[in-house]
């Protein structure tokens, strides 16, 4: 028999707990109960608070004496992020479920994010219909929205309540054996200015039966790419779009963090990167771009996203950035350099075409990258001439080849 786990604050919500819990064992599956309230619980738990508390060097009673609400939760999350990995290398469950307003998400849902992809993960909230990024993260949770406040037992919020365990149960009684391959796994940054490079680097690497996984360059696909590295997901990593460097510097809105391009240096993955879409910073609406900005090359991608050329200065910051993060490099990695434009829109005769912004990149890049592990190329072709593509694919190929 399956094992679920069901995690949240006993204290404050034990009925609707108790409620779900007879739903999960109705649909034959065994419960393990972790609490995370710091009060008396009015559900018995299998794991109990004081074990949360006690991962951070607390005691509840200590919480309860010394502390306010927001750092109560804030160091049961953190012990619960130490814990809730454990419980499942443990194999003590193979799914798990929470309810929450959003105190309780917040306390819950960054432990959710620890653990591996796959692992059947729901949240019923109240804030599960707006943007849940934050509770998101770069995980694959299940987010419900709860409709009526997780506070009681009634019709809206035991139907609910019922349908995510049934969701849950479905997800860990129902597994599909996945066709057993051993193939390399290669990960690949794509925007929609690079999309011609990366869907011909994915033909080609497939020609060699080489899988790849491509990740939307909009700050959470970056995110999860790397997250991915730092799990071992990946034989090599195909960098082609480091616009997200551009959004992280300047204001714009598909920023991945002041992180990026750190995992795959850590992991000494063999990479190749390329300044795929760094031509530009991204922003929503026409009307939301900063005031500061509005007099720049904008072009309009459509009626959410508005985008604005980086000038010769933002080149040589983010060249600044990038040379700090490869000259920290301990394996070999290429850094492929398309002299003709870093997009679609910076092609010869596009909006954005301006070969001298692009050139201080390239030379500031030259100038500050001091560490062997690192070959510069110069290629003169548009990140989505045909050429380019075949050239980083062969390169990756090449530094996975030596690696083995």
């Amino acid at each position: 028999m399956k094992t679920v786990a069901l995690v949240g604050t006993f204290d404050t919500k034990g009925a609707e707990f108790a409620y779900v819990k007879e739903v999960l064992e109705h649909l034959k599956l065994q419960v393990l109960t972790i609490n995370v309230g710091v009060f008396t619980p009015k559900l018995k738990p299998d794991i109990a608070a004081e074990q949360i508390a006690a991962a951070q060097g607390q005691t509840l009673a200590d919480l309860r004496g010394h502390s306010t609400r927001g750092e109560i939760n804030e160091i049961l999350a953190q012990g619960l992020k130490k814990v809730l990995p454990q419980l499942y290398q443990a194999n003590r469950f193979q799914g798990i479920m929470s309810l929450g307003g959003s105190g309780g998400t917040s306390l819950v849902t960054p432990a959710l994010q620890e653990l591996p992809l796959g692992v059947p993960k729901v949240m019923v909230s109240t804030v599960a219909s707006g943007d849940t990024s934050l509770y998101v993260g770069t995980s694959d949770i299940n987010m419900f929205p709860s409709i009526v406040d997780v506070s009681g037992l009634n019709p809206v919020s035991t139907m609910i309540f019922r349908n995510a365990a049934c969701a849950l149960a479905g997800m860990v009684q129902n597994e599909v054996p996945l066709a057993a391959e051993d193939k390399p796994v290669v990960g690949a940054t794509m925007f929609g200015v690079t999309t011609p490079a990366v869907d011909h680097a994915r033909e080609l690497l497939a020609q060699q039966n080489i899988d790849t996984l491509v990740f939307h360059a909009t700050g959470t696909g970056g995110r999860t790419l790397e997250k991915l590295i730092t799990q071992g997901y990946f034989q090599g990593v195909l960098d082609l779009t480091t616009t997200e460097i551009a959004d992280q510097l300047f204001g714009g809105v598909l920023a991945a963090g002041p992180q990026r391009l750190e995992a795959g240096i850590n992991a000494k993955i063999p990479q190749v990167i390329a300044p795929g879409a760094l031509d530009m910073v991204n922003f929503g609406a026409w009307d939301t771009v900063p005031e500061a900005y509005q007099q720049r090359n904008l072009v309009k991608h459509n009626s959410s996203v508005t985008l604005m050329r980086t000038t010769r200065e933002e080149n040589v910051r983010m060249a600044h950035f990038i040379a700090q993060k490869l000259n920290a490099a301990q394996a070999p990695l290429k850094l492929v350099l398309p002299t003709k434009g870093f997009s679609q829109l910076d092609a010869s005769g596009q909006p954005f075409d301006d070969p001298e912004a692009d050139q201080a990149l390239i030379t500031t890049l030259h100038q500050e990258i001091t560490n062997a592990q690192v070959e510069i190329i110069e290629l003169p072709y548009n990140i989505n001439d045909p050429e380019f593509t075949e050239y980083c694919v062969q390169a990756l190929q090449q530094l996975m080849a030596e690696r083995n």
